[in-house]
């Protein structure tokens, strides 16, 4: 008796496992488009096991494929016979419907919507297998039926994304926004499904019509919800003044929404966007009593006053520093405070050796290891500023041997290779770069391979290498904020050493020090010269980008931006430029970015 069971046993696991691997030979060859040798294998298993509503279905879908629509429907019909349900009857129009028999077709299909009434729990099913059918507005008309039979549930989201399959993005928005009202809870999806619709540009057709939604839904019932969308769109078009205005207005509602005033402050900082950041982060230091809110309010400040200072009003940014220390004290909670301030005195300043002076008593404090390294590689930056580079390295060589595969720990790798390169040891320079090429982030692996091929372009020019010792002695230049003595040094060298490799890269570097200089007719004239004598060059594509960003921010000429941004979509497919190229082509140009 047990060797009977075990036998059976056996042989009906031989058989599933057959039916199996059956199954998938079945799909391989429906999915690569052999619907004939399909057929075969679905046929035999439709026989198998004549109940099987997976294998009948994909039966039905073959004999689609290969226009056997008499095949198709009686398969349709025995299921149909078994077990009688409105999925099927939609099988069955859409068989007709291949056929161009359209009046059968709607006749199933009405048939279908019309069981609705009668079984409400049928809706989702029935309004998905239209979906898969692309019969977009019939799925509507169901799920529109079942707002009206069942006003209990919600089918906002799923009518969103059909009008947003259909492109009907007024409707999509007024769907997505009932669907906000219906479950708050989810209002950061829906910014995730609507932000591929809405464009910088305050003016294109899509979001006016979510700010008219919006605008409308506040005057009628102002919830919170309806201004922290209206905030977030205008944050999408960089109208952060007025982002500010609502969030305002929700902090006044409620406290806990504090936290999105200080994210949109960093926002409006980190875009360049100085007076808001300046008027937000006031608003904090006047609404906060939270000693860390304050104090990076205050470091923001300092750094906006700073990018906009002249040598006069340095005394005074320094004397804030001052009060502020006094204030709050030099202790751990202050550390990026201190880190701000000694930039300031190094780099701004212009005093080095206070800087470090005041750097080192930071690190007697009781902080980190990495807090730690983030003041050596400061300290060692300043090194480098006074070109003190052996000293420098040995700092950054500490932050490695502490820290070693960490971020900061790559990143100063990443300095002792560019030490080595102001230094003139490009051998060096370059072995460190080699490693760092794989490194986890992205914009130092980025960087090192930028400055590897600057390297290996340049050093095997001639035996001095004299053209990339200047060039570096340039780049130093341009850290050390000497960027007249910076540009001088690059126009020798494209005077003696013009039509050499490393022209193409002086004239972008020297670019980007005129933009720095707001000289935006020179550095166009440099992008220029780039695309018209070096357009089998590495630096082709950062030349069009460059110059369609300076064209698109600085110059007020869209037009020429388009031209440039086009090229790079059409010519430069692999650059690195290419996704935010698009997107401001079809920004430019009025689209809706999706």
């Amino acid at each position: 008796m047990l060797q009977r069971l075990f036998f059976l046993i056996l042989i009906f696991g031989w058989h599933s496992g057959f039916a199996q691997n059956s199954v998938e030979q079945g799909e391989s060859y429906y999915k690569n488009g052999a619907f004939n040798k399909a057929l075969i294998i679905f046929e035999n298993l439709t026989k198998e096991a004549p109940n099987s509503y997976n294998y009948n279905l994909r039966l039905i879908d073959i004999y689609q494929q290969l226009e056997r629509y008499e095949d198709a429907e009686n398969v349709i019909q025995k299921l149909i016979s078994y077990h009688p349900n409105p999925i099927m009857t939609i099988i069955l129009g859409y068989n007709f419907q291949l056929q161009g028999r359209i009046e059968k077709a709607n006749k199933n299909y009405d048939a279908a919507i019309a069981f609705v009434d009668e079984k409400p729990n049928y809706i989702y099913s029935i309004a998905r297998k239209f979906e898969d059918y692309s019969l977009l507005d019939k799925a509507i008309e169901v799920y529109k039926k079942g707002k009206l039979l069942t006003p209990d549930k919600d089918f906002t989201i799923q009518l969103a994304k059909i009008y947003a399959d259909q492109g009907n993005v007024e409707l999509m928005f007024s769907n997505y926004i009932d669907y906000i009202e219906y479950n708050p809870g989810h209002i950061n999806s829906i910014k995730r499904a609507i932000s591929d619709f809405i464009s910088e540009n305050r003016d294109n057709e899509n979001n006016v019509y979510l700010r008219r939604q919006l605008l409308k839904k506040i005057q009628q019932e102002p919830n919170i919800y309806w201004s922290e969308m209206l905030s977030w769109l205008y944050v999408q078009e960089k109208a952060y003044n007025k982002s500010f205005i609502q969030e305002k207005a929700l902090y006044k509602r409620s406290q806990e929404s504090f936290y999105r005033i200080i994210e949109l402050a960093s926002i409006a900082h980190n875009d360049n966007d100085d007076e808001t950041a300046k008027t937000i982060y006031n608003f904090i230091l006047e609404s906060t009593q939270n000693v860390g809110a304050l104090l990076s309010a205050h470091q923001s400040l300092l750094e906006i006053e700073t990018n906009n200072a002249d040598d006069k009003m340095l005394p005074q940014i320094d004397e804030t520093y001052n009060s502020l220390f006094e204030k709050y004290g030099k202790s751990e909670a202050t550390l990026p405070l201190q880190l701000a301030y000694g930039k300031f005195l190094a780099f701004n300043a212009k005093d080095a050796d206070a800087a470090s002076k005041f750097l080192k008593t930071s690190l007697k404090l009781n902080i980190s290891k990495f807090e730690e390294a983030e003041v050596k590689l400061l300290l060692a930056d300043i090194l480098v500023l006074q070109e003190k580079f052996n000293e420098a390295l040995i700092f950054y060589s500490q932050i490695q041997a502490e820290l070693k595969n960490s971020p900061i720990a790559q990143e100063a790798r990443f300095k002792v290779a560019k030490t080595s390169y102001y230094k003139g040891d490009f051998d060096w320079a370059e072995s460190q770069l080699k490693i760092l090429k794989s490194s986890t982030s992205q914009l130092i692996a980025n960087d090192a391979l930028d400055l590897k091929l600057l390297i290996s372009d340049n050093k095997y020019e001639d035996s001095t290498q004299t053209d990339l010792k200047q060039y570096a002695k340039a780049d130093l230049f341009a850290y050390q904020n000497k960027t007249d003595e910076a540009i001088t040094l690059l126009d020798k060298i494209l005077k003696e050493h013009k039509g050499e490799s490393i022209t193409d890269e002086t004239l972008f570097q020297q670019a980007k020090l005129f933009e720095k200089q707001k000289q935006f007719s020179k550095a166009e004239a440099n992008y220029l010269e780039i695309i018209k004598d070096y357009k089998e060059d590495i630096l082709i594509d950062d030349a069009h980008y460059y110059l369609a960003q300076l064209y698109n921010t600085q110059l007020a000429n869209s037009e020429k931006a388009k031209e440039h941004y086009e090229r790079i979509i059409f010519d430069f497919q692999d650059s690195i430029y290419f996704i935010e190229a698009r997107r401001r082509f079809r920004m430019l140009r009025g689209d809706s970015i999706n």
